[in-house]
C-alpha cells in the first residue's frame, strides 16, 4: 500500500516541479530575472543575441550548468548571479520545467550550398580526423540532438552562442567540460571552422530516420 501511495504521487510531484519551473521562468522571482527575457518565451533562445536554446535540453545538463554557474566553475556576468540567487529546489525545477519542453525542429529554409555552411556540415557529421577533430555527432548524439545526461544537444543553437562557447574553450574562460574534451577539440579548430560549425549547427540537415 505504501508503495502504491508513493508511485501514485510520483506524477503529480513531477507535474509540481514543472510547474514551479515555469513559474521561474515565465515570472522569475525575488532577484531573480524571468528566464525568458533572454531564453525566449518558449526556452527557443534568441539568435540574435546569441542566448542558448534551453527546451529540450537534458535536466542533468542543465542542473550541472545552474550549478557551475552558482559556484563560479563557468563564467558569466549574467547568469552567475542569477544561478547564487536560485536555492537548489529552483534550479531543479528550473532544469525540469526546460527538459519536458519540445526540442528544436529543422525547418525548410536551410541554406546549403554556401562552402562555409558544407564545411561545418562536414566536420559536425565526420569530423577532420587528420587533426584529431572527432565529429560533433559523435558525442552529441545522430543530427546533434543530444545525448542525456552529459552531452546538451547543439541542433538549433544560435551560431552566436555555439561559437562563443567554442572560443571561450580555447580562451580557457569556460573549462567546465568532462575531462576536457571541449577544449582539447576547440584548440585544433580554426577560426574558420569554428564559424562554420557554428553557422551549420543553428540549421542542421536532418538524415532520413525510418519509424
Amino acid at each position: 500500500m505504501v508503495l502504491i501511495a508513493w508511485a501514485s504521487l510520483g506524477p503529480g510531484a513531477a507535474h509540481a516541479d514543472r510547474l514551479a519551473g515555469a513559474a521561474l521562468a515565465q515570472q522569475g522571482g525575488p532577484g531573480i530575472t524571468a528566464c525568458l527575457a533572454c531564453h525566449g518565451a518558449r526556452g527557443e533562445g534568441q539568435a540574435a543575441a546569441g542566448f542558448p536554446r534551453l527546451a529540450g535540453q537534458p535536466k542533468a545538463y542543465l542542473l550541472k550548468q545552474l550549478q557551475d554557474f552558482s559556484n563560479g566553475k563557468r563564467k558569466n556576468p549574467q547568469m552567475e548571479p542569477i544561478a547564487r540567487a536560485l536555492s537548489a529546489r529552483q534550479k531543479r525545477d528550473a532544469a525540469d520545467y526546460y527538459a519536458s519542453l519540445p526540442g528544436w525542429k529543422a525547418d525548410a529554409k536551410t541554406a546549403a550550398s554556401s562552402p562555409q555552411f558544407l564545411l561545418g556540415s562536414r566536420l559536425a557529421i565526420r569530423g577532420n580526423w587528420n587533426k584529431g577533430i572527432p565529429a560533433c555527432f559523435a558525442c552529441h548524439g545522430p543530427d546533434g540532438a543530444g545525448t542525456p545526461p552529459h552531452f546538451p544537444a547543439l541542433a538549433g543553437q544560435p551560431s552566436a552562442y555555439t561559437r562563443a562557447q567554442l572560443k571561450a574553450w580555447q580562451a580557457e574562460t569556460r573549462s567546465n567540460d568532462p575531462q576536457g574534451l571541449m577544449k582539447a577539440v576547440a584548440d585544433r579548430m580554426t577560426e574558420a571552422e569554428i564559424d562554420a560549425t557554428s553557422l551549420y549547427l543553428e540549421h542542421p540537415l536532418l538524415s532520413e530516420r525510418r519509424e
